[in-house]
């Protein structure tokens, strides 16, 4: 059969006619020094870089993108550099789930924009990975993940200490009077001695995992450590299949298929991965068009064992998850016992799922366990509702108390984050082992952006009696590096007049993990009426600017968390001449 005719480039509009506007593109673009030969129709390729020094985990992204130009350029492509936000976790206040819709909308409007084939999306901190491909989506066009890598172990007294999950235990064992302030501090520079994002499961590590399962990256890019150099190789080879990836026309469309989701939302549970993902997953899944709801992560997490080892639900970190055979392994274990949802599902190496994994070695059974030896054998995000998270709310079992998955106690309520650090301290404070923990005005619109404080520190008092875990419920979000019995997302929110505002102290809460239900023990009528009744605003937003844009247009967290205006995928339709 003849060969299929080559597929035109996006960037021919821009660089392929002799007249005025052609003429402009190409003279302009050679002020950089590109020669003639460059603009011979080759395929563009976009880095998309989040390359920032406020962005620590990001801050080392300059040497990677110099790889995957290499990648490009060896495989006859024309690499194209720009930056775009970058939303780092450990700097950015309030939080940085407040710009991630922000930073997909730079994105989106970069790729359109431009005179762009394909792009590669260099990702790392957490947001930065929804971000980058939430905006590629919404175009549509060839893409692939690189993600920057995790930091190296942490150490502390001859131990290796997690990024993230050190800093709510020595803070907790602080409090406790289990340590001096000396030793708390003496962590902050062995926490993070490498270029990388955390270097535990949290939601870097998550997201990152659920490209490659995903099938937006190639095989190991989730795991290798930042500055081991097979993550420059990776970054190159990333390159490279860019180029090829835009003269087939292998789309975002193509892949990230509600398979694809599904496949992503087993294997978060098999990692032990962040509830973050919940939101994240939800939000690209509605910028390419893929119907994907809370119910299907209660049908396919349920009875998914957890068999990645890894702080903060085990004991390990990713340096030792790569060692031991990095996601490869783990999905390869999951598709050998029928887990896997869709081995068929495509990758943007052009090869299926299962054909990347089928024979990836396993080193290490302690990190990567087998199914007969799972840190949980029922590890898959739960689920709950009830009349106090009418549209849902998530708990994650594999970073809980196995013995407070089922509990009843009386409320002790924060009505924002100001009033917890002012009440939690409080010696005289009402509460005890069994009572639960309730903060309100923390989610989208109350914070607002759904800051990374739903696990609420221990009140003092009962860190000193021995208390290490108590149930905490809230309308916030909680770092994937965290840990407790932590019931996330209550969905609507306080400040949305979702029942969460409702709660006072002394009220009886019921949470069953196992029935997923999470109930307000007071009557449909008294709950009816405290609703009715004017309720205090969280009033927290800037009245202008972004912050107002936001808070208008933010969807709840069981739809993501996206701008209700940004859902959907419109495309890479080649826009108007600027001149």
């Amino acid at each position: 059969m003849p060969a299929a005719p080559p597929k035109k480039l996006r960037s021919t509009e821009w660089f392929g006619s002799n007249d005025k506007n052609g003429f402009m593109y190409r003279s302009w673009m050679k002020n950089q020094g590109i020669p003639d030969h460059e603009f011979d129709g080759r395929p563009i390729v976009g880095i998309c870089n989040t390359w920032s020094e406020l962005t620590p985990c990001n801050a080392h992204f300059r040497k990677i993108a110099e790889h995957v130009k290499r990648g490009i350029s060896e495989a006859g492509g024309f690499p194209v550099e720009f930056p775009v936000f970058s939303n780092g976790e450990s700097n950015l206040r309030p939080t940085a789930m407040l710009t991630r819709n922000l930073a997909s909308m730079d994105v989106e409007e970069a790729i359109r924009g431009n005179p762009i084939d394909a792009v590669v999306l260099l990702t790392g901190c957490d947001k930065t990975t929804p971000a980058l491909l939430m905006g590629a989506a919404s175009c549509d066009i060839p893409a692939i993940v690189v993600t920057g890598g995790p930091m190296l172990n942490g150490k502390l007294g001859g131990r290796d200490i997690g990024s993230g999950t050190a800093v709510w235990q020595l803070h907790e064992s602080f409090k406790a009077g289990e340590i001096d302030l000396h030793h708390f501090l003496s962590a902050e520079g062995g926490m993070s001695r490498s270029a990388g994002t955390c270097n535990t499961m949290g939601t870097a590590s998550t997201m990152a995992c659920m490209a490659e399962a995903l099938g937006t990256s190639l095989p190991h890019n989730a795991a290798i450590p930042a500055v081991d150099a097979r993550r420059y190789v990776l970054a190159q080879m990333s390159g490279a299949r860019a180029v090829e990836m835009a003269r087939e026309g292998l789309t975002l469309s193509k892949i990230l298929t509600r398979a694809a989701f599904e496949n992503a939302i087993r294997t978060n549970a098999a990692i032990g991965g962040s509830t973050n993902a919940v939101i994240h997953l939800k939000a690209i899944a509605g910028r390419i068009g893929v119907p994907l709801e809370l119910e299907d992560w209660a049908r396919l997490g349920r009875d998914t064992p957890t068999i990645v080892d890894l702080m903060p639900s085990g004991r390990y970190l990713m340096e030792e998850f790569y060692y031991a055979g990095g996601l490869p392994a783990v999905l390869r274990r999951l598709g050998e016992n029928g887990l896997l949802p869709h081995p068929d599902a495509l990758t943007v190496n052009g090869r299926t799922l299962w054909d990347n994994v089928r024979e990836a070695p396993s080193y290490n059974d302690e990190v990567i366990r087998p199914l007969t030896n799972a840190l949980i054998d029922d590890g898959g995000i739960r689920v709950l509702r009830g009349n106090l998270a009418p549209r849902g709310a998530v708990l994650k079992p594999s970073a809980a108390t196995p013995a407070l998955l089922q509990h009843r106690g009386r409320a002790v309520v924060f009505e924002n984050l100001e009033h917890y650090k002012q009440r939690i301290v409080d010696e005289a404070l009402d509460v005890d082992a069994d009572s639960v923990l309730v903060l309100k005005n923390c989610g989208p619109k109350g914070y607002p952006g759904m800051a990374e404080v739903g696990n609420m520190g221990l009140p003092p008092k009962l860190l000193r009696q021995g208390v290490k875990d108590m149930v905490r419920i809230s309308d916030a979000r909680m770092s994937g590096t965290a840990y407790g019995t932590v019931v996330l997302h209550v969905a609507p929110e306080a400040a949305a007049g979702g029942p969460l505002a409702a709660v006072r102290d002394g009220d009886w809460i019921e949470l069953d993990c196992e029935q997923g239900r999470l109930h307000l023990d007071i009557s449909e009528a008294e709950l009816a009426a405290r609703l009715a009744a004017p309720l205090p605003s969280a009033g927290n937003a800037m009245p202008g600017g972004y912050q107002r844009l936001y808070v208008e247009h933010v969807l709840q967290a069981d739809e993501g968390c996206d701008l209700d205006f940004l859902v959907g995928c419109r495309g890479h339709e080649v826009p108007r001449h600027s001149h």
